[in-house]
């Protein structure tokens, strides 16, 4: 069976409210859905990235794939990575090729009428989630408010909010933050905003005060000394990884001892092809696997994982899936579980609902 059709299409939804984190501020958020077709199935992909990742999705990769067997998604996934090594493979291009990528897999199980956990082979049946939100910008009720429906209507065991962007003001947000959730856990996430020592000094707070188990990206991902710095002095868990395109990256982590939890976005470090990349990195070297946002497709994902931990229930990604998809996964009793009778990654486009937000067009 063949691939013979690939296209791609680019959605901006405004946010429900203005968001902020440690460093960025936005209203909308764009989605990149990529469709592969072989016979009468038609495979879905996406990824959170820029309308220009559409374009080379369609002048760059849709040739290489037509054509391809649809039963060896991993052939198209090293093809679509050589092509575009001139244009630079991290970044805008990788989250090109995890969208199609993920297409092809989800192509595949289609075809064969599985489950994409079935066709992966499932360590679990579903995933532990804990809601993520809790943005710089929100003012203290709202902030209360969205945390504690995670833990009051969904059961969730964990919560996770945004700091960084006043770091003087956080430890005052944390407890606001605490005493909504009562007895679940509490995760921060600075987006790299500090530095090493002013992490270290928050973090001694916000864990005496608040009980805070999980410290995100609290330097930039990038400054492996300082993560590594900041691991070695806090007492809660160090995670990052969510902007890691290749394999390498993933590594450098790893082997510099920077984190108690390596993230990986498959919708970023090439699909699902890419994701059980950096699935055998953490068994290897014993570390547990986070899934950064994108729910749909890491509640697959995350029970085909050997190594997993749990994924991120992020207010944006599961607020434009579930507009955009009908099969989207539902949050229960602080779990996802892919739907066991529906194929692929057992999503459908809504394409009358998602049209009044499209923004570009591949064929």
């Amino acid at each position: 069976m063949r691939v013979r059709e690939v296209r791609a299409r680019a959605y901006t939804v405004p946010t429900d409210a203005p968001e902020a984190d440690g460093t960025i501020e936005w209203d909308s958020t764009t989605i990149v859905v990529a469709t592969v077709r072989a016979g009468d199935a038609e495979g879905i992909g996406y990824t959170y990235a820029a309308p220009a990742a559409a374009a080379v999705i369609a002048d760059t990769l849709a040739v290489i794939v037509r054509d391809t067997d649809a039963m060896d998604p991993p052939r198209a996934h090293a093809a679509m990575h050589r092509a575009v090594r001139n244009q630079g493979r991290p970044g805008l291009c990788a989250t090109a090729i995890s969208a199609v990528d993920i297409a092809l897999w989800d192509l595949k199980a289609r075809l064969l009428g599985l489950p994409l956990a079935a066709l992966l082979g499932r360590a679990r049946d579903a995933v532990t989630a804990y809601g993520s939100g809790g943005f710089t910008c929100y003012d203290d009720a709202r902030l209360a408010g969205q945390l504690a429906a995670w833990v009051e209507r969904d059961g969730c065991g964990a919560v996770k909010m945004k700091i960084g962007a006043d770091p003087a003001r956080d430890p005052a947000r944390a407890a606001v933050a605490k005493a909504a959730i009562g007895d679940a856990q509490l995760f921060v996430d600075a987006n790299g905003a500090l530095a090493p020592k002013q992490a270290i000094a928050l973090a001694g707070r916000l864990a005496a005060e608040q009980d805070v188990r999980w410290f995100e990206e609290p330097v930039s991902s990038d400054d492996l000394e300082g993560l590594r710095l900041v691991r070695e002095h806090v007492p809660m868990d160090v995670a990052a990884g969510e902007y890691g395109y290749e394999p390498h990256y993933f590594l450098r982590l790893l082997e510099a001892g920077a984190v108690d939890v390596l993230q990986a976005d498959a919708t970023r470090c090439g699909g699902v092809t890419g994701f059980l990349h950096v699935a055998s990195l953490c068994v290897a070297v014993g570390t547990d696997l986070s899934a950064h946002c994108a729910p749909a497709l890491h509640a697959h994902l995350g029970c085909a994982a050997a190594r997993f931990r749990n994924l991120e229930w992020f207010h944006d990604h599961a607020r434009i899936e579930s507009m955009l998809f009908d099969g989207a996964p539902m949050l229960a009793h602080g779990r996802v579980a892919p739907d066991p009778d529906r194929p692929g990654l057992g999503l459908a486009l809504k394409a009358a609902d998602a049209e009044r937000y499209a923004v570009s067009r591949s064929s």
